[in-house]
């Protein structure tokens, strides 16, 4: 493999991401939005109003009464108010599976452009036909979106644990961000989750005709993250430390699947007579 043909195939893919407007900016918007909006306004609400006074809380009272026994349901419990014990919920616990959509969205919607977005610019056929094997370019094809996807994950944890550690510090005297759950989710999670869904969308983009059928196809993935983030919310799941290292070894698996199914795929002339 080719090592400064995939480094430049990778480095030309990250800046297109900059020239367009349909890439960059939901890669900006939601992780602001997860990260600093969402935090921001409820610590704010929360040191100046009663919570239970905002909205109904009764649902959430009942998922942490329902927790588990343990270090989590503990920690929560000790704690002097109601609002006290939502934010420590919802900052530590409430979030994280929300924090996986940064990396789906980032990944998809750079992987959804890889084959195709070639195509729209016209480059698809010299891409091809370059004397480099199509193991060199499938791999700069990953690495042009697995480093935005989770260098833009790993900045939003750290504007997420700024935002929180700040704005939380006079209710709880102290800092409460990152626990043994965030560390998990950034370092185990995110990596694999993002190869998984850039695997996914490259087999996708391979054999659709345009960027937008390709990320709304791609975009189905999304669905069981949603789906975790209710069930997360709702009690119906809860994401312990070891529920997390379980799916991280889960995702690990499923990626030796899709890059077995990728293989198939990773031949020139049937990429070629699908895209050109």
């Amino acid at each position: 493999m080719n090592k400064k043909a995939m480094w430049s195939i990778a480095v030309k893919d990250m800046r297109a991401i900059t020239s367009n407007i349909q890439i960059w900016l939901p890669m900006l918007i939601v992780p602001l939005i997860l990260g600093v909006v969402l935090p921001s306004a409820l610590l704010i609400t929360a040191r100046f109003f009663d919570l239970s006074m905002v909205g109904n809380t009764d649902m959430i009272v009942n998922v942490i009464q329902d927790l588990p026994e343990g270090g989590l349901k503990e920690s929560i419990e000790v704690l002097p108010t109601l609002n006290h014990q939502l934010i420590y919920f919802f900052m530590l616990y409430g979030f994280t599976p929300m924090f996986m959509l940064i990396p789906v969205m980032a990944s998809s919607v750079i992987s959804a452009n890889s084959f195709v977005g070639e195509k729209e610019r016209k480059t698809l056929e010299s891409l091809l036909f370059a004397p480099i094997s199509m193991k060199t370019i499938f791999v700069g094809k990953i690495l042009s979106a697995f480093i935005p996807a989770v260098t833009i994950t790993f900045f939003t944890s750290i504007l997420y644990g700024i935002v929180t550690n700040i704005i939380a510090y006079p209710l709880f005297d102290q800092m409460i961000f990152p626990t043994w759950g965030w560390v998990i989710l950034i370092i185990w999670i995110t990596p694999l989750l993002s190869l998984l869904v850039i695997l996914f969308n490259i087999i996708i983009s391979a054999k659709v005709k345009g960027y937008q059928e390709a990320y709304q196809l791609g975009s189905i993935i999304v669905l069981p993250i949603v789906a975790l983030v209710v069930s997360q919310l709702t009690g119906l799941l809860f994401l312990s430390n070891i529920m997390l290292i379980i799916i991280g070894f889960v995702l690990l698996f499923m990626n030796i699947v899709f890059l077995q199914f990728a293989a198939k795929w990773n031949d020139r002339f049937r990429l070629s007579e699908q895209q050109i």
